[in-house]
């Protein structure tokens, strides 16, 4: 526990990389999809007509979405090529978010990963951005470690 009047301050977006088969992958630019939601399932009860329960369902998982900038290294392509000819490759990986030390201070892992979608650049003569590849990942669950 800190001492008492100790500053804490929230983590900032900024500062994360991603661990996949026990690697770090720091070349990432962006990761969303980090959601988990319970359905609700709706039961109407005979004779009360005032309400409607409302109980707990399964848990829903979101794919998550990385995007770097494009560099030599075509593992991710060839991941996804794998995918999609049939030969699927799962792998665990982790999200790891850091202070400004570089310190880790949360982690979401994820089981059982594969790749469903891969997005290329948007190619503009008149942009002067960087070349943005996308990999989408389905995965088994996740878990705050």
């Amino acid at each position: 526990m800190p001492p008492v009047g100790a500053r804490r301050d929230p983590g900032t977006s900024l500062r994360f990389y991603i661990e996949l088969d026990g690697l770090q992958e720091a070349e990432f630019s962006e990761c969303s999809g980090l959601q988990v939601e319970m359905e609700v399932m709706e039961y109407q009860e005979g004779g009360r007509n005032g309400y409607v329960h409302k109980l707990p369902g399964r848990l829903k998982v979101s794919n998550v979405t990385l995007r770097r900038g494009i560099i030599t290294s075509d593992k991710l392509w060839e991941w996804f090529k794998k995918a999609a000819s049939g030969r699927i490759e799962r792998k665990n990986f982790d999200v790891v978010l850091c202070d400004e030390q570089g310190q880790e201070r949360q982690r979401w892992s994820f089981q059982e990963a594969y790749p469903v979608k891969w997005v290329g650049p948007t190619l503009k003569a008149s942009d002067n951005t960087i070349a943005v590849e996308a990999l989408e990942l389905a995965h088994r669950g996740m878990q705050l470690a």
